[in-house]
Protein backbone atom coordinates (compact mmCIF):
# COMPACT_ATOMS: atom_id res chain seq x y z
CA UNK A 1 0.00 0.00 0.00
CA UNK A 2 2.77 2.47 0.92
CA UNK A 3 5.15 1.62 -1.93
CA UNK A 4 5.56 4.25 -4.61
CA UNK A 5 4.81 3.20 -8.17
CA UNK A 6 7.51 3.80 -10.79
CA UNK A 7 6.51 4.90 -14.27
CA UNK A 8 8.51 4.93 -17.47
CA UNK A 9 11.25 7.48 -17.96
CA UNK A 10 9.40 9.11 -20.85
CA UNK A 11 6.26 9.73 -18.80
CA UNK A 12 8.31 11.12 -15.94
CA UNK A 13 10.12 13.41 -18.35
CA UNK A 14 6.87 14.80 -19.78
CA UNK A 15 5.53 15.43 -16.26
CA UNK A 16 8.65 17.23 -15.15
CA UNK A 17 8.83 19.36 -18.30
CA UNK A 18 5.74 21.20 -17.02
CA UNK A 19 7.58 22.33 -13.90
CA UNK A 20 9.39 25.65 -14.12
CA UNK A 21 12.42 26.82 -12.21
CA UNK A 22 14.36 23.57 -12.17
CA UNK A 23 17.66 23.97 -10.32
CA UNK A 24 20.47 23.91 -12.85
CA UNK A 25 22.63 20.85 -12.69
CA UNK A 26 20.31 18.82 -10.41
CA UNK A 27 20.43 15.13 -11.17
CA UNK A 28 18.29 12.21 -10.11
CA UNK A 29 15.03 10.41 -10.78
CA UNK A 30 12.15 12.73 -11.59
CA UNK A 31 8.89 13.39 -9.79
CA UNK A 32 6.08 11.07 -10.86
CA UNK A 33 2.31 11.78 -10.96
CA UNK A 34 1.09 12.04 -7.37
CA UNK A 35 -2.19 10.20 -7.80
CA UNK A 36 -0.46 7.07 -9.13
CA UNK A 37 0.51 6.10 -5.59
CA UNK A 38 -2.54 7.33 -3.68
CA UNK A 39 -5.20 4.76 -2.85
CA UNK A 40 -8.73 5.15 -1.57
CA UNK A 41 -7.48 3.72 1.73
CA UNK A 42 -4.91 6.53 1.88
CA UNK A 43 -7.67 9.10 1.43
CA UNK A 44 -9.70 7.61 4.28
CA UNK A 45 -6.73 7.50 6.65
CA UNK A 46 -4.95 10.77 5.87
CA UNK A 47 -7.82 13.11 5.14
CA UNK A 48 -9.21 15.70 7.55
CA UNK A 49 -11.68 13.87 9.78
CA UNK A 50 -14.95 15.64 10.52
CA UNK A 51 -16.87 13.17 12.56
CA UNK A 52 -19.12 12.05 15.36
CA UNK A 53 -19.15 9.31 17.98
CA UNK A 54 -21.80 6.61 17.69
CA UNK A 55 -22.12 6.56 21.45
CA UNK A 56 -24.08 3.89 23.37
CA UNK A 57 -24.41 1.62 20.35
CA UNK A 58 -22.14 -1.16 21.58
CA UNK A 59 -20.64 0.26 24.78
CA UNK A 60 -23.81 1.35 26.58
CA UNK A 61 -24.36 4.52 28.62
CA UNK A 62 -27.69 4.76 30.37
CA UNK A 63 -27.96 8.55 30.11
CA UNK A 64 -27.81 8.18 26.32
CA UNK A 65 -29.95 5.09 25.71
CA UNK A 66 -32.02 3.83 28.63
CA UNK A 67 -34.05 1.01 27.04
CA UNK A 68 -31.31 -1.69 27.09
CA UNK A 69 -31.14 -1.36 30.88
CA UNK A 70 -34.76 -2.45 31.40
CA UNK A 71 -33.79 -5.86 32.88
CA UNK A 72 -30.25 -5.07 34.01
CA UNK A 73 -28.98 -6.29 37.35
CA UNK A 74 -28.21 -3.79 40.10
CA UNK A 75 -26.74 -1.17 39.88
CA UNK A 76 -27.93 -1.16 36.24
CA UNK A 77 -25.25 1.24 35.02
CA UNK A 78 -22.88 -0.76 32.80
CA UNK A 79 -22.64 -3.35 30.03
CA UNK A 80 -21.86 -5.99 32.61
CA UNK A 81 -25.08 -5.23 34.49
CA UNK A 82 -27.11 -5.52 31.28
CA UNK A 83 -25.41 -8.77 30.30
CA UNK A 84 -26.22 -10.28 33.73
CA UNK A 85 -29.87 -9.35 33.49
CA UNK A 86 -32.80 -11.29 32.10
CA UNK A 87 -33.14 -11.65 28.31
CA UNK A 88 -29.78 -9.94 27.83
CA UNK A 89 -28.97 -11.47 24.45
CA UNK A 90 -32.32 -10.52 22.94
CA UNK A 91 -32.25 -7.02 24.45
CA UNK A 92 -28.74 -6.29 23.23
CA UNK A 93 -29.20 -7.67 19.74
CA UNK A 94 -32.39 -5.67 19.32
CA UNK A 95 -30.53 -2.53 20.41
CA UNK A 96 -27.57 -3.21 18.12
CA UNK A 97 -29.96 -3.68 15.19
CA UNK A 98 -32.09 -0.59 15.82
CA UNK A 99 -29.97 2.12 17.48
CA UNK A 100 -28.10 2.88 14.23
CA UNK A 101 -29.86 1.94 10.99
CA UNK A 102 -29.36 2.58 7.29
CA UNK A 103 -31.39 5.77 7.70
CA UNK A 104 -28.86 7.02 10.25
CA UNK A 105 -25.98 6.34 7.87
CA UNK A 106 -27.84 8.33 5.22
CA UNK A 107 -28.33 11.20 7.66
CA UNK A 108 -24.61 11.27 8.45
CA UNK A 109 -23.75 11.30 4.76
CA UNK A 110 -26.32 14.03 4.11
CA UNK A 111 -24.55 16.31 6.62
CA UNK A 112 -20.97 15.88 5.44
CA UNK A 113 -19.79 13.60 8.25
CA UNK A 114 -16.83 11.75 6.75
CA UNK A 115 -15.73 9.61 9.73
CA UNK A 116 -17.35 8.00 12.77
CA UNK A 117 -15.79 6.80 16.00
CA UNK A 118 -17.38 3.58 17.26
CA UNK A 119 -16.78 2.75 20.95
CA UNK A 120 -16.70 -0.99 21.73
CA UNK A 121 -15.76 -3.23 24.65
CA UNK A 122 -13.27 -6.09 24.63
CA UNK A 123 -16.18 -8.51 25.09
CA UNK A 124 -17.69 -7.40 21.77
CA UNK A 125 -14.75 -9.14 20.06
CA UNK A 126 -15.56 -12.63 21.40
CA UNK A 127 -17.43 -13.50 18.20
CA UNK A 128 -14.13 -13.56 16.31
CA UNK A 129 -11.94 -14.85 19.18
CA UNK A 130 -13.64 -16.27 22.31
CA UNK A 131 -10.31 -16.24 24.16
CA UNK A 132 -10.66 -12.49 24.78
CA UNK A 133 -13.06 -13.34 27.61
CA UNK A 134 -10.77 -15.79 29.40
CA UNK A 135 -9.99 -14.84 32.99
CA UNK A 136 -12.37 -11.84 33.02
CA UNK A 137 -15.72 -11.17 34.65
CA UNK A 138 -17.25 -11.67 31.20
CA UNK A 139 -15.85 -15.20 30.80
CA UNK A 140 -19.28 -16.88 30.84
CA UNK A 141 -21.01 -14.27 28.66
CA UNK A 142 -19.96 -15.42 25.19
CA UNK A 143 -23.53 -16.37 24.38
CA UNK A 144 -24.64 -12.82 25.11
CA UNK A 145 -21.96 -11.03 23.11
CA UNK A 146 -20.99 -13.40 20.29
CA UNK A 147 -23.35 -11.63 17.86
CA UNK A 148 -21.70 -8.24 18.30
CA UNK A 149 -18.75 -8.73 15.97
CA UNK A 150 -20.84 -9.43 12.85
CA UNK A 151 -22.75 -6.23 13.56
CA UNK A 152 -19.53 -4.22 13.99
CA UNK A 153 -18.26 -5.42 10.62
CA UNK A 154 -21.68 -4.72 9.11
CA UNK A 155 -21.42 -1.17 10.45
CA UNK A 156 -18.03 -0.77 8.77
CA UNK A 157 -19.56 -1.96 5.49
CA UNK A 158 -22.52 0.41 5.83
CA UNK A 159 -20.14 3.29 6.40
CA UNK A 160 -18.05 2.28 3.38
CA UNK A 161 -21.07 2.43 1.08
CA UNK A 162 -21.37 6.12 1.96
CA UNK A 163 -17.67 6.94 1.85
CA UNK A 164 -17.52 7.25 5.64
CA UNK A 165 -14.40 6.18 7.53
CA UNK A 166 -14.51 4.27 10.83
CA UNK A 167 -12.28 4.66 13.89
CA UNK A 168 -12.73 1.67 16.20
CA UNK A 169 -12.25 2.76 19.81
CA UNK A 170 -11.61 0.23 22.60
CA UNK A 171 -13.81 2.01 25.12
CA UNK A 172 -13.85 -0.82 27.67
CA UNK A 173 -10.69 -2.83 28.38
CA UNK A 174 -10.24 -5.94 30.50
CA UNK A 175 -10.26 -4.85 34.14
CA UNK A 176 -11.61 -1.40 33.15
CA UNK A 177 -9.10 1.37 32.52
CA UNK A 178 -10.93 4.14 34.38
CA UNK A 179 -13.52 4.55 37.13
CA UNK A 180 -16.50 5.20 34.86
CA UNK A 181 -19.30 2.75 34.07
CA UNK A 182 -18.76 3.24 30.33
CA UNK A 183 -15.56 1.20 30.69
CA UNK A 184 -17.72 -1.93 30.92
CA UNK A 185 -18.36 -2.28 34.66
CA UNK A 186 -18.92 -0.32 37.81
CA UNK A 187 -16.59 -0.77 40.75
CA UNK A 188 -12.83 -0.50 41.13
CA UNK A 189 -10.33 -0.28 38.28
CA UNK A 190 -8.06 -3.28 37.66
CA UNK A 191 -6.72 -2.65 34.16
CA UNK A 192 -3.19 -1.88 35.35
CA UNK A 193 -2.77 -5.35 36.75
CA UNK A 194 -0.34 -7.27 34.55
CA UNK A 195 -2.79 -9.96 33.38
CA UNK A 196 -5.40 -7.43 32.29
CA UNK A 197 -2.85 -5.35 30.41
CA UNK A 198 -1.71 -8.53 28.66
CA UNK A 199 -5.32 -9.53 27.87
CA UNK A 200 -6.01 -6.11 26.39
CA UNK A 201 -2.93 -6.37 24.20
CA UNK A 202 -4.33 -9.60 22.81
CA UNK A 203 -7.72 -7.98 22.15
CA UNK A 204 -6.05 -5.15 20.25
CA UNK A 205 -3.90 -7.59 18.30
CA UNK A 206 -7.07 -9.42 17.22
CA UNK A 207 -8.76 -6.16 16.27
CA UNK A 208 -5.74 -5.01 14.25
CA UNK A 209 -5.54 -8.36 12.46
CA UNK A 210 -9.21 -8.20 11.52
CA UNK A 211 -9.39 -4.51 10.62
CA UNK A 212 -6.11 -3.44 9.02
CA UNK A 213 -7.03 -4.43 5.47
CA UNK A 214 -10.49 -2.84 5.53
CA UNK A 215 -10.37 0.11 3.22
CA UNK A 216 -12.44 2.54 5.26
CA UNK A 217 -11.07 1.73 8.73
CA UNK A 218 -9.09 4.87 9.52
CA UNK A 219 -7.54 3.49 12.68
CA UNK A 220 -7.75 1.65 15.98
CA UNK A 221 -7.80 3.44 19.33
CA UNK A 222 -5.96 1.47 22.01
CA UNK A 223 -7.87 2.81 25.02
CA UNK A 224 -10.49 5.40 25.84
CA UNK A 225 -9.72 7.82 28.68
CA UNK A 226 -7.34 5.60 30.70
CA UNK A 227 -6.63 6.70 34.22
CA UNK A 228 -3.15 8.30 34.45
CA UNK A 229 -0.67 5.65 35.57
CA UNK A 230 3.11 5.27 35.66
CA UNK A 231 3.01 2.15 33.47
CA UNK A 232 0.71 3.50 30.75
CA UNK A 233 3.39 4.95 28.47
CA UNK A 234 5.39 1.73 28.52
CA UNK A 235 2.22 -0.27 27.84
CA UNK A 236 1.36 1.99 24.90
CA UNK A 237 4.82 1.48 23.47
CA UNK A 238 4.89 -2.30 23.80
CA UNK A 239 1.32 -2.63 22.52
CA UNK A 240 2.05 -0.55 19.45
CA UNK A 241 5.15 -2.63 18.75
CA UNK A 242 3.14 -5.83 19.10
CA UNK A 243 0.38 -4.60 16.78
CA UNK A 244 2.95 -3.57 14.18
CA UNK A 245 3.78 -7.27 13.69
CA UNK A 246 0.37 -7.85 12.14
CA UNK A 247 -0.66 -4.36 10.98
CA UNK A 248 2.45 -2.29 10.13
CA UNK A 249 0.58 0.64 8.53
CA UNK A 250 -2.73 0.76 10.43
CA UNK A 251 -3.01 4.16 12.15
CA UNK A 252 -3.11 3.71 15.94
CA UNK A 253 -4.72 6.24 18.25
CA UNK A 254 -3.85 6.79 21.91
CA UNK A 255 -5.76 8.85 24.43
CA UNK A 256 -3.63 11.41 26.26
CA UNK A 257 -4.82 10.33 29.74
CA UNK A 258 -5.34 14.04 30.50
CA UNK A 259 -1.62 14.76 30.05
CA UNK A 260 -1.55 16.05 26.49
CA UNK A 261 2.01 17.36 26.54
CA UNK A 262 3.41 14.04 27.72
CA UNK A 263 1.71 11.87 25.12
CA UNK A 264 2.16 14.33 22.26
CA UNK A 265 5.88 14.18 23.01
CA UNK A 266 5.66 10.38 23.19
CA UNK A 267 4.19 10.23 19.68
CA UNK A 268 6.70 12.77 18.40
CA UNK A 269 9.59 10.58 19.56
CA UNK A 270 8.39 7.49 17.72
CA UNK A 271 9.73 6.57 14.29
CA UNK A 272 8.61 9.04 11.66
CA UNK A 273 7.08 6.23 9.60
CA UNK A 274 4.88 5.08 12.51
CA UNK A 275 1.38 6.50 12.11
CA UNK A 276 0.34 7.08 15.74
CA UNK A 277 -2.19 9.76 16.72
CA UNK A 278 -2.92 11.55 20.00
CA UNK A 279 -6.58 11.80 21.03
CA UNK A 280 -7.61 14.61 23.38
CA UNK A 281 -11.11 15.13 24.83
CA UNK A 282 -12.35 18.64 25.51
CA UNK A 283 -15.37 19.43 27.67
CA UNK A 284 -16.30 22.62 29.50
CA UNK A 285 -19.28 21.58 31.63
CA UNK A 286 -18.05 19.40 34.49
CA UNK A 287 -15.77 21.36 36.82
CA UNK A 288 -16.58 24.15 39.26
CA UNK A 289 -14.45 26.53 37.21
CA UNK A 290 -16.49 25.64 34.10
CA UNK A 291 -19.61 26.93 35.88
CA UNK A 292 -18.12 30.38 36.42
CA UNK A 293 -17.99 31.20 32.69
CA UNK A 294 -20.86 31.82 30.30
CA UNK A 295 -20.92 30.30 26.82
CA UNK A 296 -19.59 33.54 25.35
CA UNK A 297 -16.80 33.62 27.92
CA UNK A 298 -15.91 29.99 27.24
CA UNK A 299 -15.71 30.83 23.53
CA UNK A 300 -13.36 33.74 24.17
CA UNK A 301 -11.26 31.65 26.55
CA UNK A 302 -10.85 28.94 23.91
CA UNK A 303 -9.50 31.45 21.43
CA UNK A 304 -7.30 33.18 23.99
CA UNK A 305 -5.92 30.18 25.86
CA UNK A 306 -6.19 27.10 23.67
CA UNK A 307 -4.92 28.35 20.29
CA UNK A 308 -1.30 28.36 21.38
CA UNK A 309 -1.62 25.23 23.51
CA UNK A 310 -3.22 23.10 20.81
CA UNK A 311 -0.75 24.38 18.23
CA UNK A 312 2.17 23.42 20.47
CA UNK A 313 0.78 19.98 21.22
CA UNK A 314 0.01 19.28 17.56
CA UNK A 315 3.46 20.45 16.46
CA UNK A 316 5.17 18.17 18.94
CA UNK A 317 3.48 15.08 17.42
CA UNK A 318 3.84 16.01 13.72
CA UNK A 319 0.23 17.21 13.61
CA UNK A 320 -1.05 13.72 14.49
CA UNK A 321 -3.61 15.18 16.86
CA UNK A 322 -7.39 14.88 17.06
CA UNK A 323 -10.13 15.85 19.48
CA UNK A 324 -11.95 12.55 19.78
CA UNK A 325 -14.73 13.88 22.00
CA UNK A 326 -16.30 17.30 22.51
CA UNK A 327 -19.82 18.64 22.70
CA UNK A 328 -21.91 21.79 22.74
CA UNK A 329 -22.92 21.08 26.35
CA UNK A 330 -22.48 23.76 29.00
CA UNK A 331 -23.20 23.60 32.69
CA UNK A 332 -26.65 25.08 33.46
CA UNK A 333 -24.89 27.79 35.46
CA UNK A 334 -23.05 28.86 32.30
CA UNK A 335 -26.23 29.46 30.34
CA UNK A 336 -27.19 32.45 32.52
CA UNK A 337 -30.77 32.42 31.32
CA UNK A 338 -33.91 30.31 31.49
CA UNK A 339 -34.92 31.42 28.01
CA UNK A 340 -34.37 28.66 25.45
CA UNK A 341 -33.32 30.97 22.65
CA UNK A 342 -30.61 32.60 24.76
CA UNK A 343 -29.38 29.21 26.00
CA UNK A 344 -29.01 28.05 22.39
CA UNK A 345 -27.17 31.25 21.51
CA UNK A 346 -24.69 30.61 24.31
CA UNK A 347 -24.18 27.02 23.14
CA UNK A 348 -23.82 28.23 19.55
CA UNK A 349 -21.06 30.69 20.42
CA UNK A 350 -19.21 28.02 22.34
CA UNK A 351 -19.60 25.28 19.71
CA UNK A 352 -18.53 27.52 16.83
CA UNK A 353 -15.41 28.52 18.77
CA UNK A 354 -14.60 24.85 19.31
CA UNK A 355 -14.94 24.06 15.62
CA UNK A 356 -12.80 27.02 14.59
CA UNK A 357 -10.11 25.86 16.99
CA UNK A 358 -10.21 22.25 15.84
CA UNK A 359 -10.26 23.13 12.15
CA UNK A 360 -7.16 25.26 12.64
CA UNK A 361 -5.03 22.95 14.76
CA UNK A 362 -6.34 19.37 14.59
CA UNK A 363 -6.28 16.68 11.95
CA UNK A 364 -9.74 15.59 13.00
CA UNK A 365 -12.57 16.01 15.48
CA UNK A 366 -15.53 13.90 16.67
CA UNK A 367 -18.64 15.28 18.37
CA UNK A 368 -20.01 13.36 21.34
CA UNK A 369 -22.54 12.00 20.55
CA UNK A 370 -24.62 11.31 17.44
CA UNK A 371 -27.98 10.99 19.24
CA UNK A 372 -29.56 10.22 22.60
CA UNK A 373 -32.91 9.67 24.25
CA UNK A 374 -35.04 12.79 24.42
CA UNK A 375 -34.14 16.29 23.24
CA UNK A 376 -30.64 17.50 24.08
CA UNK A 377 -29.15 20.43 22.22
CA UNK A 378 -25.83 20.06 24.03
CA UNK A 379 -24.99 16.39 23.59
CA UNK A 380 -26.95 15.14 20.57
CA UNK A 381 -25.51 16.17 17.20
CA UNK A 382 -28.89 15.66 15.56
CA UNK A 383 -30.51 18.03 18.05
CA UNK A 384 -27.71 20.61 17.92
CA UNK A 385 -28.14 20.78 14.15
CA UNK A 386 -31.91 21.13 14.46
CA UNK A 387 -31.34 23.98 16.92
CA UNK A 388 -28.78 25.56 14.55
CA UNK A 389 -26.12 25.32 17.24
CA UNK A 390 -23.83 23.14 15.12
CA UNK A 391 -23.60 23.64 11.33
CA UNK A 392 -25.75 21.46 9.10
CA UNK A 393 -22.82 20.59 6.79
CA UNK A 394 -19.11 19.93 7.35
CA UNK A 395 -16.32 20.45 4.85
CA UNK A 396 -16.75 21.38 1.20
CA UNK A 397 -19.74 19.72 -0.41
CA UNK A 398 -19.17 17.99 -3.74
CA UNK A 399 -21.01 19.85 -6.45
CA UNK A 400 -21.74 17.55 -9.43
CA UNK A 401 -22.19 20.61 -11.66
CA UNK A 402 -18.62 21.80 -11.04
CA UNK A 403 -15.39 20.12 -12.05
CA UNK A 404 -12.30 20.05 -9.89
CA UNK A 405 -9.71 21.61 -12.17
CA UNK A 406 -6.03 21.51 -11.33
CA UNK A 407 -4.77 24.81 -12.72
CA UNK A 408 -1.08 24.13 -13.34
CA UNK A 409 -0.39 27.76 -14.25
CA UNK A 410 -1.70 28.84 -10.85
CA UNK A 411 0.25 26.02 -9.23
CA UNK A 412 3.50 27.17 -10.79
CA UNK A 413 2.82 30.79 -9.88
CA UNK A 414 2.09 29.85 -6.28
CA UNK A 415 5.20 27.67 -6.21
CA UNK A 416 7.41 30.48 -7.48
CA UNK A 417 6.05 32.87 -4.88
CA UNK A 418 6.47 30.34 -2.06
CA UNK A 419 9.99 29.47 -3.23
CA UNK A 420 10.95 33.15 -3.29
CA UNK A 421 9.71 33.57 0.28
CA UNK A 422 11.51 30.43 1.39
CA UNK A 423 14.86 31.34 -0.14
CA UNK A 424 14.60 34.95 1.05
CA UNK A 425 13.93 33.90 4.64
CA UNK A 426 16.64 31.28 4.89
CA UNK A 427 19.06 33.50 3.04
CA UNK A 428 19.37 35.46 6.28
CA UNK A 429 21.05 32.49 7.94
CA UNK A 430 24.28 30.84 6.98
CA UNK A 431 24.01 27.19 6.08
CA UNK A 432 23.96 24.64 3.32
CA UNK A 433 20.58 24.57 1.64
CA UNK A 434 19.01 22.68 -1.24
CA UNK A 435 16.09 24.89 -2.15
CA UNK A 436 15.24 22.72 -5.13
CA UNK A 437 13.92 20.24 -2.59
CA UNK A 438 11.43 22.86 -1.37
CA UNK A 439 10.34 23.30 -4.97
CA UNK A 440 9.92 19.54 -5.45
CA UNK A 441 7.98 19.35 -2.20
CA UNK A 442 5.64 22.18 -3.14
CA UNK A 443 4.74 20.55 -6.46
CA UNK A 444 4.29 17.19 -4.78
CA UNK A 445 2.06 18.67 -2.06
CA UNK A 446 -0.08 20.52 -4.59
CA UNK A 447 -0.51 17.46 -6.80
CA UNK A 448 -1.26 15.19 -3.86
CA UNK A 449 -3.85 17.64 -2.56
CA UNK A 450 -5.63 17.63 -5.93
CA UNK A 451 -5.47 13.85 -6.04
CA UNK A 452 -7.31 13.80 -2.69
CA UNK A 453 -9.82 16.38 -3.95
CA UNK A 454 -10.51 14.33 -7.07
CA UNK A 455 -10.93 10.91 -5.45
CA UNK A 456 -14.63 10.88 -4.60
CA UNK A 457 -14.93 9.26 -1.17
CA UNK A 458 -18.20 10.39 0.38
CA UNK A 459 -20.18 13.55 -0.32
CA UNK A 460 -17.61 16.10 0.80
CA UNK A 461 -14.28 16.85 -0.83
CA UNK A 462 -11.40 15.10 0.93
CA UNK A 463 -8.56 17.29 2.18
CA UNK A 464 -5.22 16.05 3.46
CA UNK A 465 -5.56 16.40 7.22
CA UNK A 466 -2.55 14.53 8.60
CA UNK A 467 -0.16 16.77 6.69
CA UNK A 468 2.86 16.11 8.89
CA UNK A 469 2.55 12.32 8.61
CA UNK A 470 1.92 12.58 4.87
CA UNK A 471 4.99 14.81 4.53
CA UNK A 472 7.15 12.21 6.32
CA UNK A 473 5.88 9.48 4.02
CA UNK A 474 6.52 11.52 0.90
CA UNK A 475 9.90 12.74 2.19
CA UNK A 476 11.05 9.15 2.67
CA UNK A 477 10.17 8.37 -0.94
CA UNK A 478 11.78 11.62 -2.09
CA UNK A 479 15.02 10.77 -0.28
CA UNK A 480 15.06 7.31 -1.78
CA UNK A 481 14.51 8.72 -5.26
CA UNK A 482 16.79 11.76 -5.11
CA UNK A 483 19.23 11.07 -2.34
CA UNK A 484 19.36 11.54 1.41
CA UNK A 485 20.40 14.92 2.74
CA UNK A 486 20.29 17.17 5.77
CA UNK A 487 17.94 19.37 3.75
CA UNK A 488 15.03 16.93 3.49
CA UNK A 489 13.18 19.31 5.81
CA UNK A 490 12.99 21.75 2.89
CA UNK A 491 11.03 19.18 0.90
CA UNK A 492 8.64 18.75 3.84
CA UNK A 493 8.16 22.50 4.22
CA UNK A 494 7.46 22.81 0.52
CA UNK A 495 5.02 19.93 0.58
CA UNK A 496 2.91 21.32 3.42
CA UNK A 497 2.86 24.76 1.77
CA UNK A 498 1.84 23.16 -1.51
CA UNK A 499 -1.05 21.36 0.20
CA UNK A 500 -2.28 24.61 1.76
CA UNK A 501 -1.92 26.57 -1.48
CA UNK A 502 -3.88 23.92 -3.38
CA UNK A 503 -6.68 24.03 -0.83
CA UNK A 504 -6.91 27.80 -1.12
CA UNK A 505 -7.01 27.55 -4.91
CA UNK A 506 -9.75 24.93 -4.77
CA UNK A 507 -11.93 26.96 -2.40
CA UNK A 508 -11.60 30.11 -4.47
CA UNK A 509 -12.49 28.35 -7.69
CA UNK A 510 -14.95 25.72 -6.53
CA UNK A 511 -17.22 27.58 -4.16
Amino acid sequence: MDSLTTKTHGKLRRFWDRIEGRKAGHKGPELFPADDSITTQDVYRYRKQRGVNLGSWFTLERWISNEPFACAQHPAESDYDVARGANAKEILEKHWDTWITEQDWEWLSDHGINTVRIPIGFYHVCGVDPRVLDGTYFSDLKGVYEGAWSRITRAIDSAARRGIGVLIDLHAAAGKQNHDAHSGQTGPMHFFERDNMRRTQHVLWVLARELHSRENVVGLQLLNEPQPHHSLEEWYSSTIDEIRRVAPTLPLYIHDAWDTAKYASFVGRRAESDFVVVDHHLYRCFTSSDQTLSGDEHARALHANMNGELADRANSCRGNFIVGEFSAALNPASLRSGEAGEQDRQRRAFARAELELFERHCSGWFFWTYKKDGWDAGWSLRDTIRAEIMPAWYGTKINPEKSIINDTARRDSAKDKALQGHTSYWGQYKGKYEHWRFEDGFIRGWEDAYAFFSLTVGRSISEIGFKGQWAKRRAAAHAQEKGHSGSIWEFEHGLTQGIEAAKQALLERYQ
